[in-house]
């Protein structure tokens, strides 16, 4: 199985994220400034060339600059004129030429008189020049308009440029203030994913993805292969994990996952133990059809309750077994009951002969033995189910060790036939009735004496058992109770718990699809049908 210790680990997950998000940070961040450097860079260039046609556009309308322009040396009057609009409007060069581009103005006086480097053509004919050009000040971005005349004619230029060298210096201005605010998102991002980073190796325990992904699919396979339920219950009340088995004794057609425990329909009591908040220990729920031991415990994370591990185990052959063997004990009882009373009345027969009454002796034989062979003939002569039978007899010998009377009924008759219900769920119904009947009848004998009546006949489509005893009777308020597993009038109900008899009888007829009514006469009266097989009612 992997482990945190296994062999050589890479980096865990929550590194690799780190490392991940980091470099996806830089790379933002260093993509946005890219652009905001690119678009601020566009952005002067373009207010460069605007503040540059501007200029050129003023100095072109000037009425001085036309009256110059006619005179013998224009460049006498436009020199400081052209210096002066250079100096107020901070552009690098006014340049002031004839139609066909010959200086009269340069912020290099050297240069006046020679011609201007840069495009003219549009300019000439009316037009406006906007381009970037590498003149005698150096790469410029300039702009050429014309000086018209009347008739709107080109009669002059006018020459504006700002040198790409006072834009860029203007732009690397603006560059700390954008890479300072570009620094500080970068560190806050790296700090937020190290906050995330950090919680997540809390969560996943600084194991690397080939770990987690191997422990995962080892926890799957481990999950659905395991023979006892196991569910995951959250807070709210919802399932979180189901493996297949718990889906097998729950007996769900779908997959739980996600939907509240509330809307499985499961018996109550067994939805109340799966949402326990306090930890449950091998606590025992009858279902229809199966026996189930339910363990829950709380998982906690950090002081806080997220919800329920449940594990279920399937103790419906082991209770049948149980069973079988709490019959087998109880004829092993009734014998060694009737052995001890066989015993007693031997003693008494042999003390007569000493005593040399013998005729006593026979007669008080005879007697004993008349009545033992009534009620074997009487229960036998009924009842042809030999395992019915045998249970009678069984649970009438212990009723009489313990005190009490177990009587047949006059129309108690269960034909030798197959009645198609198993014998062990006849035994666990039959056999948990008369016990409970035997021990309520006792609790009452300082009022009344001890009996338990017993009815076992077959009618045209069922057979019917019915016990009545002579105790108190069920409380007012618990008949729909009584079959639920923990309902119990007695201290004690074995070894296995309180109130598991009733609900083991209770799941027995649900199972062969009979019935179960719980009346009163002189005590509790416990009526069950079932119905028969199909060849029998045939």
């Amino acid at each position: 199985m992997v482990g945190r210790g296994a062999g050589k680990r890479g980096w865990s997950l929550a590194r690799q994220l780190l490392v991940l998000q980091a470099l996806l940070m830089l790379v933002l961040v260093g993509g946005g400034v890219t652009l905001a450097y690119m678009d601020a860079a566009r952005a002067n260039e373009d207010r460069a060339l605007q503040q540059a046609t501007a200029v050129a556009t003023t100095v072109a309308d000037s009425p001085s600059v036309r009256e110059a322009l006619g005179t013998a040396n224009p460049s006498v009057g436009l020199q400081p004129f052209a210096e002066r609009v250079r100096t107020d409007t901070g552009v690098d060069f006014v340049t002031i030429m004839d139609r066909e581009g010959i200086r009269y103005t340069h912020p290099t006086p050297e240069l006046i008189g020679k011609r201007f480097l840069g495009t003219i053509a549009e300019a000439q004919r009316g037009g406006v020049v906007a381009e970037t050009y590498t003149g005698t000040l150096g790469p410029s971005i300039r702009s050429v308009v014309p000086v018209l005349d009347d008739a709107r004619q080109a009669v002059a230029l006018v020459g504006v440029g700002i040198t790409v060298t006072t834009v860029t210096a203007e732009l690397e201005e603006r560059l700390p203030p954008l890479l300072l605010v570009a620094c500080a998102v970068l560190l806050l991002g790296v700090a937020g994913s190290y906050l995330v980073s950090a919680r997540l190796r809390r969560q996943t325990h600084g194991v690397a993805p080939a770990e987690l992904s191997g422990m995962f699919s080892y926890y799957e396979a481990i999950l659905h292969s395991v023979r006892e339920g196991l569910l995951l219950v959250n807070r709210d009340g919802t399932v979180h994990l189901c493996n297949d088995a718990a889906r097998e004794l729950l007996e769900l057609d779908a997959p739980p996952e996600g939907s509240p425990v509330a809307e499985l329909a499961l018996a109550p009591d067994l939805a109340a133990a799966l949402l326990s908040a306090e930890p449950l220990t091998d606590d025992i729920h009858v279902t229809d059809n199966r026996v189930l031991v339910v363990s829950t415990a709380p998982v906690r994370t950090g002081g806080r309750a997220m919800g329920n591990v449940v594990t279920l185990r399937d103790h419906t052959e082991l209770q049948a077994l149980t069973g079988e063997l709490d019959t087998v004990r109880g004829f092993a009882e009734s014998l060694r009951s009737q052995a001890h009373e066989s015993a007693n009345r031997l003693h008494a027969v042999v003390s007569l002969v000493e005593l040399g009454r013998v005729e006593q002796a026979v007669e008080f034989a005879t007697a004993e033995l008349e009545t033992a062979q009534q009620l074997t003939d009487r229960v036998v002569g009924a009842v042809a189910e030999p395992v019915l039978a045998a249970l009678l007899l069984g649970k009438s010998a212990e009723a009489a060790e313990r005190g009490a009377e177990l009587v047949l009924t006059e129309d108690t008759a269960v034909p030798d036939v197959d009645t198609g219900i198993d014998s062990r769920d006849l035994v666990t119904v039959l056999g948990n009735l008369v016990d409970n009947g035997i021990d309520a009848a006792i609790a009452a004998t300082a009022e009344r004496a001890a009996r338990v009546t017993v009815t076992v006949r077959t009618n045209s489509d069922e057979l019917l058992l019915r016990v009545a005893d002579t105790g108190y009777g069920v409380p007012e308020g618990t008949t729909s109770e009584i079959f639920r597993r923990g309902w119990s009038t007695k201290e004690t109900d074995g070894p296995v718990g309180h109130g598991l008899g009733l609900a083991l009888a209770g799941q027995a007829v649900r199972r062969h699809g009979g019935s179960i009514d719980v009346g009163r006469d002189v005590g509790a009266v416990f009526t069950v049908r079932l119905p028969l097989g199909p060849e029998v009612r045939g």
